[in-house]
């Protein structure tokens, strides 16, 4: 099958799916997680030889250490995508929600409605969990989706395709057909990006690289971030005890997720002592800390370097830390040289923390929190299928809603705009029902 062909069936199946129930698509879900905990071995079997096959990579140095981190699948993992989709069955259904009514005039009803966006192509690497999140989503939203996952994760997510694909064809009435789909190869993947006739949304899941070439081969819109390169800013009166215990969790709890902390904003006016108590905490749970050779005194112990890439994202037990004047500065810092996904102030101070989360441009801006929490699964979407840094209708963890856009239903009894044009027009009443309704 030819990829336009493919996208053609997606197109068709995803005007199947926007007519579902709510019941029907929880069905689905039901079916799909049964399916996976009944059927685990085997998405364990397929996995094990996908990671002995990127430790090999890895040594040899053609594969990252971090994607070999996100690539392995065990018990914690799989209940959490289990856990995820019995969550997205206990939400309410996105699609079909009135967003706005007004009656623009007597029997005349304009309507905003929210409905699936059609075809998603999600493009992702290492992580095998990503495909039946996604799918997951991708049915409680009514979306058709083709997935495109790594070549080093391969045999998981033939499994967890072949795995979904049966339970939701065993469903009473079946299932659309070709309403989750994958595919294998980067010239497959790179024949979808020329698909805009057919496809609404590219999501892209991985690093800078994939995101720049997702973004430069395609005309559909794309929704995602490039890059994790989060901070956290420590103010004056952060108390030693929160700072150890939030920067610790943010750097070590998972290294290599995209919203992990990359970069420490320490204020000049934090106590020293706190300073070195903080950096030796980091130091304890294996974590190489790199400052400039001009903040050696503040910052003692650490690996220098005249110069450093403030927008780095490590995706490792590694960290840069800074000094800085104040708050203002610190907002300066992070709206320059961050990605604009998720950043954090440590302050018992409530002014400054509200300067902190208004000024901060990202997606996702945290007071006397860890970075990690930036997650859909963990915000209660269920899962997410993507963090968006982006301005478009989703911005951050992009669950559900983010999955669906809305149209205008007006509903009448004969009206033509004739009535309302000219000297004698009749006058718009723009009653808004909503609000009467409340």
């Amino acid at each position: 099958m030819n990829m336009q062909e493919l996208a053609q069936k997606a197109k068709a199946a995803s005007t199947q799916l926007a007519l579902l129930t709510s019941a029907q698509k929880n069905a689905a879900l039901a079916a799909m997680a049964h399916a996976v905990e009944t059927r685990a071995q085997e998405l364990y079997a397929a996995n094990r030889l996908d990671v002995q096959e990127a430790q090999e990579a890895a040594q040899r140095g053609t594969l990252k250490p971090a994607l070999l981190a996100r690539l392995k699948l065990d018990e914690n993992k799989l209940h959490a995508v289990t856990h995820g989709m019995r969550e997205l069955m206990a939400l309410p259904d996105p699609v079909g929600q009135v967003l706005a009514a007004t009656e623009l005039d007597d029997g005349l009803t304009l309507k905003k409605i929210s409905c699936p966006l059609g075809v998603l192509l999600v493009i992702f690497e290492a992580r095998p969990d990503v495909l039946p999140q996604i799918a997951a989503l991708a049915v409680k939203s009514g979306n058709a989706v083709i997935l495109k996952g790594g070549r080093e994760a391969v045999r998981t997510n033939e499994a967890f395709l072949k795995i979904l694909q049966e339970a939701l064809a065993a469903l009473p009435g079946g299932w659309p057909e070709n309403a989750l789909n994958f595919v294998s190869s980067r010239q497959e993947a790179a024949e979808l990006l020329q698909q805009d006739g057919l496809i609404d949304l590219v999501i892209p899941r991985g690093g800078n690289a994939l995101v720049k070439y997702v973004k430069e081969n395609t005309n559909i819109p794309v929704l995602g971030h490039a890059d994790g390169v989060c901070h956290i800013y420590i103010a004056p009166d952060a108390t030693p005890e929160m700072a150890l215990r939030v920067c610790v969790d943010a750097k070590t709890q998972y290294p290599a997720a995209c919203n992990t902390v990359e970069t420490l904003l320490v204020d000049e006016a934090w106590p020293q002592e706190n300073v070195n108590r903080l950096l030796a905490a980091l130091q304890g749970a294996g974590v190489k800390i790199h400052a400039l050779e001009s903040q050696k005194t503040r910052f003692p112990g650490c690996i220098y370097t005249p110069e450093l890439n403030w927008h780095t994202e490590y995706g490792s037990l590694d960290i840069s830390v800074c000094s800085v004047p104040q708050v203002q500065q610190a907002v300066r810092h992070i709206n320059q040289w961050g990605s604009h996904h998720t950043d954090a102030i440590l302050t018992q101070d409530e002014a400054r923390a509200q300067y902190f989360l208004s000024a901060v441009d990202s997606a996702g801006v945290y007071w006397n929190a860890s970075t990690r929490f930036a997650d859909g699964y963990r915000y209660g979407f269920g899962a997410e299928v993507g963090i968006s840094t982006a301005k478009t209708h989703a911005r951050g963890p992009v669950g559900l809603v983010g999955l669906t856009i809305y149209k205008y239903r007006l509903c009448g009894n004969g009206q033509v705009v004739a009535d309302y044009v000219g000297p004698h027009a009749k006058p718009f009443t723009h009653k808004n029902l909503l609000k009467e309704a409340k």
